[in-house]
């Protein structure tokens, strides 16, 4: 997947890698196919948010070894259909790491 995949890194630990046509892209954020992120890196956390058009999400901890990282990730496991004609695509389910606490590689 060299040169054309994306991944997300914590430390030297890789918790989501996928090719650059499998990703979505939404303001600013990278979301991995959910089939893209390493079983068991991620723990569901309380925090609520919902977004004005992509509707409710789930926020993740983050575990990659000795690291938690709290809120470190998060998903819209039932997109607004408004949502996904917006985007192009369905991404329910996909992830987006917050790229202050997870490093994103291109």
């Amino acid at each position: 997947m060299e040169g054309n995949g994306m991944k997300a890194v914590v430390g030297e630990t890789v918790v989501a890698e996928a090719a650059n046509e499998a990703v979505v892209r939404i303001e600013g954020n990278v979301y991995f196919p959910p089939d893209s992120v390493v079983a068991g890196v991620l723990r569901d956390s309380p925090t609520p948010y919902t977004c004005p058009w992509k509707g409710r999400a789930q926020y993740h901890d983050v575990l990659a070894g000795e690291t938690v990282l709290r809120d470190g990730a998060w998903s819209y496991p039932d997109i607004k259909e408004s949502a996904a004609a917006r985007v192009g695509r369905d991404f329910s389910g996909y992830v987006a790491f917050d790229g202050r606490q997870v490093q994103i590689d291109t």
